[in-house]
């Protein structure tokens, strides 16, 4: 997710050098780009049913919904000024769209098939940036680069909310960073949590229940911004650098070892990433541009992973 203290202030002192993206990996298909229409910025993107995502306008807060099957894409929710929209996660079981809200605080929960909106949290009233979601079973996980902690909002078919804040301790903790934790992942049953972290270049795992942590051995990604988990492989989007690692992890998450990296001529500071079968979307955030970034256009890449 997007690496901020603030949007437009703090924010600007955290580009120190940009790295050039590596030649193309050749794949079974050609990389797909699908520009998103108007777009000002964007930071997140989230698989929905089938073949469409969402993905969010970073500085005006608001939502696109596309089909990577066809590249259409449009503006799904137009919201007034004075939002964010960072990290955000679709809750297919419930109905729901989740998007973390940056230095707002907030989060803020819609209908994932008209765009309604359903619920706003102020997570927090301290120091925030409220970067990137994880959706279990039972609710929506929320992480914050500037402060140790998570918040958890529950969801039901009918309900949300009320928020639960998770203190952190251990290498999780760690807010010494121009940014700290990022993204975020769960394990099918919710049971642990995996939270990037942008200062060590690392990947912590959390103790949802207790928020101990400890830093997953072998799992090194400088750069690491967005991250998916899907049993036991983990992908880690490396945003200056380019590229996203693919890591094989062991049984209890305690270690991985690094077992692809997946680079394009197409990316330009990708940040999260979601998974289409064989295929990986990812948005180019162009944070190389300045922040706020001043790129003509936005997009979708699509690779194969």
């Amino acid at each position: 997710m997007f690496r901020a203290r603030t949007v437009l202030g703090s924010i600007v002192s955290t580009v120190a050098v940009v790295l050039l993206a590596a030649p193309a990996a050749v794949g079974a298909h050609a990389d797909q780009v699908i520009v998103l229409p108007g777009a000002s910025s964007t930071e997140g993107i989230a698989r929905g049913a089938g073949s469409t995502f969402y993905a969010t306008d970073l500085f005006a807060g608001d939502i696109f919904r596309g089909d990577l099957r066809t590249g259409a894409v449009a503006r799904f929710i137009d919201n007034p000024p004075g939002r964010v929209a960072v990290g955000l996660k679709a809750d297919l079981a419930h109905g729901l769209l989740f998007v973390a809200g940056g230095p707002t605080g907030q989060a803020y929960v819609y209908a994932l098939d008209t765009g309604a909106p359903v619920a706003t949290y102020q997570l927090t009233t301290g120091p925030a940036f409220i970067n990137d979601v994880a959706v279990t079973r039972t609710g929506a996980w929320f992480t914050n680069s500037n402060a140790a902690e998570l918040y958890f909002v529950p969801a039901t078919r009918t309900s949300t909310g009320p928020v639960q804040t998770l203190a952190l301790t251990g290498p999780a903790a760690d807010t010494s960073g121009q940014f700290n934790s990022n993204g975020i992942a769960a394990t099918a049953d919710g049971t642990r949590l995996l939270v990037a972290h942008s200062g060590q270049g690392a990947v912590n795992i959390v103790d949802p229940v207790t928020g101990a942590s400890r830093k997953v051995a072998g799992v090194d990604a400088a750069n690491v911004d967005g991250i998916l988990l899907e049993g036991r492989t983990l992908w880690a989007v490396q945003n200056f650098s380019n590229q996203i690692s693919q890591f094989q992890l062991s049984g209890d998450l305690s270690s991985g070892s690094l077992t692809k990296v997946v680079r394009s001529d197409a990316f330009q500071v990708p940040t999260t990433v979601a998974r289409f079968g064989d295929r990986l979307a990812v948005v180019n955030a162009k944070f190389d541009t300045g922040l706020p970034p001043t790129a003509s256009e936005y997009e979708v890449v699509v690779v194969d992973r």
